[in-house]
């Protein structure tokens, strides 16, 4: 099959977040066996959803993880052109949901398989792909909790995010949590016999937003934009009719956390101030939606040095958008982002990807390939 012909399969998938991609497994899995790959699928704890690991080489050895997730956002947009999930060519571009974000690194790496298996590789490649990174990451810690049973410790993992083909050092952390105000209903007309949640929870917003001024103050790392953690309250409801006390309301806030700072830390003065309702008589709740730690890799890193080797091109410090690369540098394995695509056309209708980054991207996994096929490498 062609890297097309790889890709049209994939979009064909609707694996859209939050939703069961057994079907889109399958089809990897015999995809990667036909090739000569030892996978292994572990289905996650929501029962429906699945990570997916191969193994191309010796397994013996540290070698390199090719890593991307295999869910995409929803496509219900009406500005779309045509079947977001029929894969459309139109001039020097590929058209479909996930074409940047990021099937289009998954394809590549599947039509680089078959290039692997030929080499007699000394080092093994590994193809990691996860389920939910667009619900905030859920799907790839179960895999590196198993990691260690499936290979040795990985020398390095490229994520192929979109970024043009320009490896990437350094993204800020998130962490996104529900908070909950429960009071009392009752008539409108009196006030004084209910507790108003929307009140209650405007009080909070407001400390929200303070406390998201106060991080432009820093710590600050210039190489971001902006350069400091920021904090946004994203969605917020609550209520029943205009006359009707609200004895509920709902706020989801998102905080977005330079390298070296914990975004779930940050949020803790805001937990105390939720908790501080309950003193007016309110029941509060607080739910973690998501959370994965930044990703800071030193310049001088062995898989800086490679990724520079390999595209020809200086890797970029940082980018603003987050991705798995965190996690597994939290597990201790060094990651750096590179894929084909603009993130500008991630998440949007007709999103694309161009043919020339894709046959860069497959080239960039061959010459790596290459490397590990005569005992060549940047060690971490």
């Amino acid at each position: 099959m062609t890297l097309a012909d790889i890709l049209a399969k994939l979009i064909s998938f609707p694996t859209v977040v939050g939703t069961p991609n057994g079907a889109m497994v399958e089809w990897i899995r015999e995809y990667c066996q036909a090739a000569g790959a030892e996978v292994t699928v572990h289905p996650g704890p929501e029962g429906d959803r699945s990570n997916l690991f191969a193994t191309i080489g010796p397994r013996a050895g540290r070698g390199y993880v090719l890593s991307g997730h295999m869910d995409v956002v929803p496509a219900a947009e009406q500005e779309w052109r045509s079947d977001p999930f029929a894969l459309r060519r139109e001039g020097s571009k590929l058209y479909g949901r996930g074409t940047a974000d990021m099937k289009g690194f998954l394809a590549c790496a599947l039509a680089a398989l078959p290039k692997f298996a030929a080499m007699s590789l000394k080092r093994p490649i590994h193809l990691a792909f996860s389920y939910d990174e667009e619900a905030g990451a859920r799907g790839v810690p179960h895999l590196l909790e198993v990691l260690p049973s499936l290979c040795e410790r990985p020398l390095g993992a490229i994520i192929g995010e979109p970024s043009g083909m320009r490896a990437v050092r350094a993204h800020k952390g998130k962490a996104a949590v529900r908070l909950e105000v429960i009071g009392r209903s009752g008539h409108s007309s009196r006030p004084d016999l209910g507790l108003n949640a929307i009140h209650a929870m405007a009080g909070v917003v407001m400390h929200v937003a303070a406390y998201a001024q106060s991080l432009t103050n820093g710590p600050l790392d210039h190489d971001f934009a902006p350069p400091y953690s920021s904090l946004q309250v994203g969605v917020i409801g609550g209520g029943q009719a205009v006359n009707i006390i609200p004895d509920r309301c709902i706020a989801d806030i998102e905080l977005r956390a330079i390298p070296g700072l914990s975004p779930s830390a940050l949020l803790e003065p805001l937990k105390a101030q939720l908790a501080a309702l309950r003193e007016s008589g309110f029941e509060v709740g607080w739910r973690e939606l998501s959370t994965y730690p930044g990703l800071s890799l030193a310049q001088e890193s062995g898989l800086n040095a490679l990724l520079l080797e390999l595209t020809g091109r200086e890797p970029l410090r940082a980018v603003s958008y987050g991705t798995e690369a965190g996690l597994y540098q939290q597990a201790g394995i060094d990651a750096i982002i590179c894929g084909p695509g603009d993130i500008a056309h991630a998440h949007r209708p007709n999103e694309c990807v161009e043919i020339s980054e894709l046959t860069a991207c497959q080239r960039m996994m061959e010459d790596l390939g290459a490397r590990l096929a005569t005992g060549a490498h940047s060690r971490s």
